[in-house]
């Protein structure tokens, strides 16, 4: 009765702790709890604003990096960091909007739609839907383990290049020029040296170049200044001061150039046709599915159909070159105005300009997209480019697009997007956590990104992950729980709802400036070099993953894709073909490979190690290795084969094992082997080839397997000193007098024991 008691009243003390784990299991936050206190309050909430004011002027560079208007960053830097907080297991990792994930949403939706445009938006949050979908259903059935597939090297050579790309493709915001995306980014970016060769907006520039030399400064001076936030506040106030953005609207009629009318004309009139060919290809469409089901897949009328559809294609192709060469020509033009007395702007080509009246001294461009222009209400820019409007309050939530077709579009690169931002957050989380000593759970992580990335899909947000940069302030900052997320959170939703007027001048070219300051930190040329010390190999992996990734960019997956499939075939040789080494005894009473140590090999044993696994890639492999080396051995007797190395062995590797057991004792050769672990073992237990073996040939270890054959195979031997015994190098010659080698006196008291057991 008293032990019963005593049971009851322990059960009882343990089901309030078990309902508690599984409650923290499901939510981690409930952890932060455990030593709450004010002054832990005060530190995350310090360290969520420190947070914020990095994460407000980034937010919004990133978003224009993935193609979207710059508020769009802030909606991502909204609900993402607090779910991802609440729901991961690490304290300290700031989520929010990433260069790299950002480039990867530009990359997956630019050939779908056009940058900014409703459908491209759309998309975008779409592809963060999918993106969260994969990462939490990786968490949920514990699959990070997938995350292995990239390599250091390959990620290392993606992300020098992805950075370089990064930091290249803000050089038209820097020089206040604009240029269309050619089919490569280097080519992109030789339009755009052409362009600032051509004409530069130099107040742009000088803006950029103060933004650059705040944060450097800054960051030197004291790394917990908020330098970028400086850097937006003094030149936003700058170009707000000086009228930085300086435009100008009016019909097409103020243009006195008949050249510049004919060209906008032309421009809007290949649009329309575009857009008459797009709707023609889409009832095109339509009909072909319709003829397919009445008439077959290779009926005439398909054929009818498929030809006029080739033809559209073609037409639309020479249309979208036209518009391209419109375009530049718009955007080339540089104009002067000449105030009028009602307030009206004419503007004239350089040169023809009447000579009796005075310009306002400004060069200005028309503003072209790509949409048709608007003849009755066109914009010229006098000034440089700033952040503009932004919708002030909270996105409104809603269920993001969901198209089954455009899901199969998005998917590898969805599954890349996810893997590379898992592996990015994770890693900062592990490092911070190597400082802070927290626990890590990385398939709590995935669930906390994954469900960051689907809620945030219904708050109109773009895919998301773990910041480096943002997470290193939160560390510095001395954040002990994710609380400091929720803080950062809130201060954007303040943001949101009462200071967006005040962003409104924030020249574009500080976000570009802010966006290459923070992709320096991911050039790492060291990686390179680190990789190809390891292994010349992963050195050339991640170099060709790096020049793939340049050459192919804007299509990044390219490169992270050839990287990926470098490396499992490099795998897949390296273990077809593991090493295979001859052992004998070296001066520190190990055994050695023998070749590599320069040692003499025993005449009569063939110590055999085998270095991998044994399965169906290898099986066959062993079998060869071992009959070529004993081909060359006339005297020997037994076969010893070292499987340390072995830690799997399939049905493949155990039929070839067999038979080579075969094989050699048809050759009367005996066999043993030593070494093999538990579960090897097991398998051969249960295939029967243990007792096939038997199993008196199978041994602890080297030492103990040498002690057992050794007499056996040295009667009547006229081996001197035998090299498993005594350290034999090649090239030193043997006394004739020696005397044959006792191995038991080579041998400590627990070796002669087992020595004396086995024979």
């Amino acid at each position: 009765m008293e032990k019963s008691g005593d049971t009851s009243s322990e059960q009882k003390s343990r089901t309030p702790a078990n309902a508690k784990q599984v409650l923290e299991r499901f939510f981690p936050f409930l952890t932060w709890f455990h030593h709450f206190s004010l002054e832990r309050f005060r530190i995350d909430f310090i360290s969520g604003l420190t947070v914020a004011l990095v994460l407000i002027p980034q937010s919004m560079a990133y978003a224009q990096l993935a193609g979207l208007p710059a508020y769009y960053g802030l909606y991502a830097a909204f609900l993402p960091p607090m779910i991802a907080s609440l729901f991961g297991s690490s304290y300290q990792l700031a989520t929010g909007p990433v260069a790299v994930v950002s480039l990867m949403t530009a990359t997956a939706l630019e050939p779908l739609a056009t940058s900014g445009s409703e459908a491209y938006i759309a998309y975008a949050i779409f592809l963060a839907l999918i993106v969260g979908l994969f990462q939490f259903l990786l968490g949920v059935f514990r699959l990070g383990v997938l995350v292995n597939f990239l390599s250091h090297p390959v990620i290392n050579g993606f992300t020098n290049a992805a950075a370089i790309i990064i930091a290249t493709s803000q050089l038209s915001k820097l020089f206040g020029v604009y240029v269309d995306k050619a089919a490569h980014h280097y080519e992109t970016i030789i339009n755009v040296i052409k362009a600032a060769l051509y004409y530069s907006h130099w107040p742009t520039m000088v803006l950029s170049g103060i933004a650059f030399a705040i944060m450097i400064f800054l960051k030197r001076l004291n790394p917990k200044i908020p330098n970028v936030l400086v850097a937006v506040v003094v030149t936003t106030i700058i170009s707000w001061g000086i009228g930085f953005e300086h435009n100008h609207k009016c019909p097409v009629a103020h243009i006195q150039s008949s050249e510049i009318q004919t060209t906008i004309t032309e421009f809007n009139k290949t649009l329309a046709r575009i857009d008459s060919l797009g709707q023609e290809r889409v009832d095109l469409g339509k009909q072909l599915e319709e003829s397919k089901k009445l008439h077959g897949s290779h009926s005439a009328e398909i054929l009818t159909l498929q030809h006029q559809t080739a033809l559209l294609n073609l037409e639309m192709t020479e249309l979208k070159e036209k518009v391209l060469h419109r375009r530049a020509q718009l955007r080339a033009y540089l104009l002067e105005a000449i105030p009028n007395s009602d307030g009206t702007i004419t503007f004239y080509k350089p040169g023809e300009t009447p000579q009796e009246q005075k310009t306002d001294g400004r060069r200005w461009r028309l503003k072209v997209g790509y949409f048709a222009l608007k003849t009755d209400d066109l914009t010229f820019m006098g000034g440089g480019a700033v952040v503009g409007t932004i919708p002030q309050g909270l996105p409104r939530l809603k269920f993001p697009l969901f198209d089954f077709s455009l899901m199969l579009n998005l998917f590898s690169m969805a599954v890349i997007i996810s893997l590379l931002g898992f592996m990015e957050a994770i890693s900062i989380a592990k490092a911070m956590a190597a400082k802070t000593g927290q626990r890590l759970d990385p398939n709590q992580e995935l669930i906390g990104q994954g469900l960051a990335n689907i809620i945030g899909s219904f708050g109109q947000t773009y895919p998301v992950s773990g910041s480096f940069s943002r997470s290193a302030v939160n560390l510095q900052a001395g954040a002990v729980t994710g609380l400091s997320n929720l803080v950062s959170s809130c201060v954007v939703i303040v943001t949101l709802l009462f200071f967006t007027p005040l962003l409104y001048h924030l020249p574009q070219g500080v976000l570009a400036a802010i966006i290459m300051m923070a992709v320096i930190g991911l050039i790492n040329v060291r990686g390179f070099i680190h990789s190809y010390q390891a292994q010349k190999y992963d050195g050339a992996i991640s170099v060709i993953s790096f020049v793939t990734t340049l050459a192919m960019a804007p299509h990044l997956d390219k490169g992270i894709i050839l990287g990926v499939l470098l490396s499992l075939i490099l795998f897949l040789l390296r273990n077809m073909k593991p090493d295979i080494a001859m052992l004998a005894k070296y001066t520190d009473g190990s055994y050695r490979n023998a070749a590599r140590f320069n040692l003499r090999i025993c005449k009569h044993i063939a110590v055999v190690r085998f270095n991998g696994s044994l399965f169906f890639a290898n099986a066959s492999y062993l079998e060869d290795m071992i009959l070529e080396r004993i081909s060359d051995m006339p005297h020997l007797k037994h076969i010893l084969l070292v499987g340390n190395g072995i830690n799997e062995l399939d049905a493949s590797g155990e039929e070839s094992l067999s038979k080579l057991v075969d094989q050699l004792r048809e050759a009367n050769y005996d066999i043993s082997i030593s070494g093999l672990n538990d579960a090897v073992l097991d398998a051969l237990r249960r295939t029967h080839l243990y007792e096939k073996i038997g199993e008196g040939n199978f041994y602890r270890n080297v030492a103990m397997s040498v002690s057992a054959i050794y007499e056996k195979t040295h009667q009547d031997s006229d081996e001197l000193r035998c090299p498993l015994v005594d350290v034999s190098f090649k090239g030193l010659k043997v006394s004739a007098k020696a005397k044959k080698t006792d191995f038991t006196s080579q041998m400590g008291p627990e070796q002669q024991d087992n020595h004396d057991e086995n024979n």
